[in-house]
């Protein structure tokens, strides 16, 4: 007769195979272990199943796990909420097969096993790496549907999933709005929501709220309004948010001195972002990128590389992302030799292989230089096939530098590749233009015009008076835009009595050169210097941020401004930063 094992003999192994999994460190020995609860009889535990599925997923083996969990071996009728919640949570922090988890969500309903409130906020985490707005609403009607529509926790995840969805921050902010109750993380998340899509003023509008209802921010309130600040270009809230946590102590880990360091870097000053970095007891990979990033936009290309030799004397081994940088700050710095030395050794000296970006900073690193030739044979040579992103780089390079037929090339090719993208159009519109190509460059206008497309429109934003400012080409709709454009037009007759000649070959539109001088006049930097001009004493800085990359003409007449004026002027565009000093600009035209 076979005797069946005591309770206490099934707890002994039990506790055994815990033990087991608990020391487990490989892979191997996961494997191993799985054999010996099918040899103990212990394959329908669903105590050992759970911590089974828990240490699968530390080496991405959460699929082995599952298919063992749902084999003939186990028996459904052992499963409970807490398996399936952690087989859930595995594929939602893997980075391919977060699908699984809403898969295994399903399952567990079709096996009659109720959701708890541990299960949402994995699956919306799911659902959130997905980005998928039509699949979240789904799931949020069933959290309705089960009662969770009043936990903080499933809440707050729920806001976090719309903010991951393209379309889902109005639904994340209905949600927020109807939480009976509000904490630091709810805040946060809809902050970081506000942020991650472009709408960074809302962002910090929502904290303005924060403080007025009483809540108090937490650490990670504070990265997300310095995400914010780095949009707006805001270094003065930027500088209020860095003495609001020293008077409320908030906790400052590594990851928040790297947000410091990288909003005072990319809201222009650098120096207090070195300083900062100096002061740090702890710093990681990140703070040396931040810091080495930050010379790189100031075209402070020497102090990089200073700097990214000092790390590897403090035993940091650099990653790719460093090298992107420390890339950018050769290119920014005209260091050509020194760039293409630091490209070899990425591979040579610590085994990276380049990817796509660093391929694009070697491109403009050559075409910076007026090296268009050499650049084209980097790209022909190239292991992998370059991006448009490569080659619009060597189109504006050929533009700059009179290599008009091979830019004119160049882009009739992209535009074959891609018919939609706009600017390809613009750029062939400007190379053109330099030819003096007026019926192409109209041919051209047409062509966008019957493919409704339009030059993306500058605008420019300037902080005045805790007050963020946007400025559109030819903008009217300020309240003083009158006013404004007189003050432009003043500055053009002052500028141009001091030397300056207006460069309209970059105006898309087919007019007379007394008119694209106008229209060149009302860009929007223009506007947006003309009003710190109206609104700041005689000598202020002035500090603005370009979405696009500062055209031929405003960058000289921002020279002459500065001089005519004497005021020091910050330009950060879509590349890099230009600071304007007695007609001077630290990009040396070379930008």
């Amino acid at each position: 007769m076979q005797h069946l094992p005591s309770k206490s003999n099934i707890r002994a192994a039990e506790q055994y195979c815990l033990s087991l999994l608990q020391l487990c460190n490989s892979l191997p020995k996961l494997l191993q272990l799985q054999s010996h609860i099918i040899k103990s009889g212990l394959q329908n535990n669903p105590l050992l199943l759970t911590k089974f599925t828990s240490i699968s997923s530390n080496y991405n083996a959460v699929s082995h796990a599952s298919s063992f969990i749902f084999s003939p071996y186990v028996e459904p009728r052992f499963f409970d909420a807490f398996l399936f919640n952690t087989i859930i949570r595995s594929y939602a922090f893997t980075s391919e097969f977060k699908g699984d988890g809403l898969f295994f969500y399903c399952k567990m309903l079709r096996y009659g096993i109720w959701p708890n409130k541990f299960t949402y906020p994995f699956v919306l985490k799911a659902v959130a790496g997905l980005g998928e707005l039509k699949l979240g609403e789904t799931v949020h009607g069933s959290v309705v549907k089960f009662g969770f529509d009043d936990n903080s926790h499933v809440l707050n995840t729920l806001v976090h999933m719309y903010c991951c969805c393209n379309g889902g921050v109005e639904y994340a902010r209905k949600v927020f709005d109807e939480m009976p109750k509000w904490d630091s993380v709810g805040w946060s998340t809809m902050i970081g929501g506000y942020v991650r899509w472009g709408l960074a003023s809302e962002g910090v509008r929502l904290f303005r709220e924060m403080q007025v209802v009483g809540v108090e921010p937490d650490e990670v309130t504070m990265v997300c309004l310095l995400s914010a600040c780095i949009d707006l270009g805001a270094l003065e809230l930027g500088k209020w948010i860095e003495g609001y946590i020293k008077r409320k102590n908030v906790r400052k880990s590594v990851v928040l001195w790297n947000a410091l360091i990288d909003m005072f870097a990319k809201c222009g000053d650098v120096d207090k972002a070195l300083s900062l970095f100096r002061s740090m007891s702890e710093r990681n990979i990140v703070s040396w990128t931040s810091v080495i990033d930050g010379m790189a936009m100031h075209g402070r290309g020497t102090e990089a590389v200073s700097l990214f030799e000092e790390m590897k004397k403090d035993r940091v081994v650099p990653d790719d992302v460093s090298f992107i940088g420390l890339l950018t700050a050769c290119s920014h710095s005209a260091l050509v030799e020194q760039g293409k030395r630091y490209f070899h050794s990425m591979t040579k000296e610590f085994g990276i292989s380049p990817k796509i970006e660093h391929y694009g900073c070697m491109v403009d690193l050559l075409c910076r230089a007026g090296l268009v030739q050499e650049a084209l044979d980097f790209v022909q040579r190239m292991p992998i096939k370059p991006n448009p992103v490569i080659w619009r780089t060597l189109i504006t390079a050929c533009r700059a530098h009179g290599e008009l037929k091979l830019g004119e090339k160049i882009t009739k090719q992209l535009i074959k590749h891609e018919p939609t993208h706009d600017s390809n159009y613009v750029l062939l519109s400007n190379i053109y233009a330099k030819m003096f190509s007026w019926e192409k460059k109209i041919m051209i206008r047409e062509v966008m015009a019957k493919k409704g497309m339009r030059k993306v429109p500058g605008s420019t934003m300037i902080e005045l008076a805790s007050e963020i400012f946007e400025f559109v080409s030819g903008d009217k709709s300020h309240s003083e835009y009158k006013i404004i454009h007189q003050m432009v037009d003043d500055i053009g007759k002052e500028i141009r009595r001091a030397g300056f000649v207006a460069s309209t070959s970059e105006v898309l539109l087919d007019l007379d050169e007394e008119d694209k001088e106008g229209a060149v006049n009302r860009h929007s930097e223009k506007l947006a210097i003309a009003f710190a001009l109206m609104k700041t004493p005689p000598g202020t800085p002035i500090r603005i941020v370009k979405n696009l990359r500062v055209c031929e003409d405003c960058h000289s007449a921002t020279k002459f401004i500065s001089k005519t004026y004497k005021r020091e002027i910050l330009v950060r565009d879509r590349n890099r930063f230009h600071r304007f000093i007695d007609g001077v600009c630290s990009c040396k035209d070379f930008w």
